[in-house]
C-alpha cells in the first residue's frame, strides 16, 4: 500500500521533470510535420509545420520555421514565415526575420530585426476615439 503511494509520487515528479526538459532540433535537420510538447524547444534546423508547446521556443540564427508557432515565451534569431501566438513575451534578436501575423502579451525587438507582420497585443485594448467621447460627455454633464 505504501509502495504504491511512493510510486505515484515518483511518477508525478518524473512527469514534472520531463515537462521542463528542452528538446533540440540541430542545424542541418529538416522536419516536415507538427511538433507538440510540454517542454521547451531549441531549434537550429528547419521546421515546416506547426510548433506548439507550453514552454519556451528558442530559434537560433540559422533556424527556420515555416508554419504556426504557439508557446508561452519565444526568443527568435532566425526566420519565421507564419503565424505566431505567444502568451507572454516574444523577443526578436537583431538577426530575426518575421513574416506573418503575431499575437503576443509583450514584444521586444532589437534594432536590426525585420518585423514584417501584423501584431496584436493581448490584454485590454481601449479605443482612443471612445475615450475622447467619454471625456467630452464628462465635461458637459
Amino acid at each position: 500500500m505504501f509502495s504504491e503511494n511512493k510510486r505515484d509520487k515518483k511518477s508525478k515528479k518524473e512527469m514534472n521533470h520531463l515537462s521542463k526538459e528542452q528538446n533540440k532540433i540541430a542545424e542541418g535537420t529538416t522536419i516536415k510535420g507538427d511538433l507538440e510538447g510540454q517542454g521547451s524547444f531549441r531549434i537550429d534546423g528547419k521546421i515546416i509545420g506547426t510548433v506548439k508547446t507550453a514552454g519556451k521556443i528558442v530559434l537560433g540564427k540559422n533556424g527556420v520555421i515555416e508554419g504556426e508557432i504557439t508557446c508561452e515565451d519565444a526568443d527568435l534569431e532566425g526566420l519565421v514565415k507564419g503565424n505566431i501566438e505567444v502568451n507572454n513575451t516574444l523577443t526578436l534578436k537583431s538577426s530575426a526575420v518575421v513574416e506573418g501575423e503575431v499575437i503576443t502579451g509583450k514584444l521586444a525587438i532589437e534594432p536590426g530585426a525585420d518585423f514584417n507582420a501584423t501584431c496584436t497585443m493581448k490584454g485590454a485594448v481601449k479605443s482612443m476615439h471612445n475615450d475622447k467621447k467619454q471625456t467630452k460627455e464628462g465635461k458637459t454633464a
